[in-house]
């Protein structure tokens, strides 16, 4: 990817994140990229595909916060907190508004639209880890609290980013690790 690549991607990525995907325009990503809108469409063809590069970026951005945190948990239980945890500083850091991929879901419900695969695609892969991890906690039970641990973590999520109340991803890190004990004995 050129520089100029580089500095339209990560523009509309903060744009986008803090105005919305519909309230954002070509031209402006462009003036705050200091890019010309040919380079824009020279390199991503389109509004949706910066989007759907926007979303994806984002998800590998997460993957790679992730990664670490599981490798070093020592146990199955340590690893689902660990997601929690890493939610927590990923939170303060990247998601004053909330999750990405909800508010993007929040304006493109369209199953047609080239962002929506990366938008479900995450939160399934998000189901799945906690359903991978949850089968490892507490075998036979992998499917139900894989479910409710999704549930815990994406509330938490929507609750951090509406400012519902102060610490939501640490309350929902607590009630996940009193339900995996609770299913795991």
């Amino acid at each position: 990817m050129t520089p100029g690549a580089r500095r339209a991607l990560a523009a509309a990525g903060r744009l986008f994140y803090e105005r919305g995907i519909h309230a954002v325009g070509v031209d402006l990503i462009a003036a705050e990229a200091g890019v010309t809108k040919k380079t824009l469409y020279d390199r991503f063809g389109s509004k949706e595909q910066i989007v759907v590069e926007y979303l994806a970026d984002r998800d590998e951005r997460w993957r790679a916060f992730l990664a670490p945190r599981l490798a070093a948990a020592p146990t199955p239980a340590a690893r689902i907190l660990a997601v929690f945890d890493a939610s927590r500083d990923w939170a303060d850091a990247h998601l004053v508004k909330g999750c990405s991929m909800v508010n993007a879901h929040a304006e493109i419900s369209d199953a047609a639209h080239p962002a929506y695969p990366i938008i479900t695609g995450q939160k399934a892969w998000m189901l799945a880890l906690f359903t991978g991890l949850a089968e490892e906690a507490a075998p036979g039970r992998g499917a139900r609290l894989g479910r409710t641990l999704m549930l815990l973590h994406e509330g938490a999520l929507v609750a951090h980013g509406l400012h519902v109340f102060p610490d939501a991803v640490d309350q929902a890190r607590e009630d996940a690790e009193v339900l995996v004990g609770a299913v795991a004995e």
